[in-house]
């Protein structure tokens, strides 16, 4: 660390996600501490994050932590956490798939990976899960090419294509070993392509679907709903006591309106999410090719075709997705991938506000 009170640090979207990105070596090795310095950096506990980095929203509170990796199978670790706005908590019970997007440009510009002259592959150890992916991205001269063309949908203008590819996880994909599950009366299907995922019909909760973020967040019996059965899946998928965690994620499904596959609603936990994480869409899209899912009569997907777009509230997500067949029979990921973009916002030092002193000025 360059000192208690200044961090180098490098912010950047990544996907339809913010966050701030940092190496290893430059925030304390002691858990506790590094989190109570981040959330002085970001600006929590604050609904509006007016001191810190943080946006105000669980999108735009998010944390990158990197270092190179001594796993033969990557390059790169990569540690996620989730800041929260409002309260003084750190979380790292889950993975981010959109500032994963960023982890690999990241590691070039900090110099743990060289950059090819055309393209670069990052192979990438997610610390949260265990799970690995591999990104790979315009390096063209050895630099990392922040303005190409590509477009997702969420965000505004252009950016560089990362094609981020996720290996077959260790886990199963059916958590539960069931294609359909009932919790307090709602069947569900708990899948797990990355993120824990609970697919629920959106009309079993008598709701359409189609709602706006706002209006099913002020639904308070639906939020009820959605709170017991996040509790008893947690329980049911392995996950134990989850009242405390952002996992597992809750995606209402509904028919299309755009041409795509299905049209969803994502909780993280109670805020209904304004798009879609990548890791969360790749388990919908594992959880729309099981037989038997709640997704079934619900779902248009196109069974020649590995690409599945999945509907979100302010666009789609497109998520190349083919399963393949255990042993024992059971569905298993074959093939994930998804093109997402990221562009560097900033680069330099974040100067954290000043740390609580105990009574008496002691510290």
């Amino acid at each position: 660390m360059t000192g208690p009170e200044e961090v180098p640090c490098l912010l950047m979207r990544g996907g339809t996600s913010k966050g701030a990105y940092f190496l290893a070596e430059d925030l304390p090795a002691d858990a506790a501490a590094r989190d109570e310095l981040l959330l002085r950096i970001m600006g929590s506990p604050d609904e509006r994050q007016i001191d810190g980095l943080g946006g105000a929203h669980p999108l735009t509170s998010k944390v990158a932590v990197v270092s190179a990796s001594d796993d033969p199978l990557a390059d790169v670790d990569y540690l996620f956490l989730q800041v929260v706005v409002d309260r003084p908590e750190v979380s790292d019970r889950q993975n981010c798939g959109n500032i994963l997007a960023g982890v690999g440009p990241f590691a070039v510009e900090r110099g743990l990976v060289p950059a090819g002259e055309e393209r670069t592959s990052v192979r990438i150890r997610m610390v949260n899960s265990g799970d690995y992916a591999t990104a790979t991205f315009p390096t063209p001269g050895g630099r990392v090419d922040y303005t190409g063309g590509a477009e997702i949908s969420g965000v505004p203008g252009t950016a560089a294509p990362v094609v981020i590819e996720f290996p077959a996880g260790a886990g199963p994909l059916l958590p539960t070993g069931n294609a359909r599950d009932e919790l307090h009366g709602v069947p569900v299907t708990c899948v797990d392509n990355g993120m824990p995922t609970v697919l629920i019909a959106a009309a079993s909760l008598k709701v359409t679907g189609h709602e706006s973020p706002e209006e099913l967040e002020a639904d308070p019996l639906l939020a009820g709903r959605l709170r017991e059965i996040r509790l008893a899946a947690g329980h049911l998928m392995g996950l134990g006591d989850v009242s405390d965690t952002t996992v597992p994620k809750l995606t209402l499904l509904t028919p299309p309106r755009q041409g795509g596959a299905v049209t969803t609603r994502t909780f993280i936990p109670v805020r209904c999410h304004s798009s879609i994480g990548v890791l969360g869409a790749a388990s919908v899209a594992a959880g729309l090719r099981i037989e038997g899912s709640v997704a079934e009569g619900i779902a248009r997907v196109d069974p020649g075709s590995d690409r599945i777009r999945i509907e979100h509230p302010t666009g789609f997500l497109d998520i190349e997705s083919s399963l393949g067949v255990t042993a024992d029979g059971l569905p298993s990921p074959r093939r994930t991938a998804v093109v997402r973009t990221a562009r560097k916002i900033f680069d330099g030092t974040v100067f954290p506000r000043a740390a609580a002193q105990p009574p008496g000025g002691q510290r």
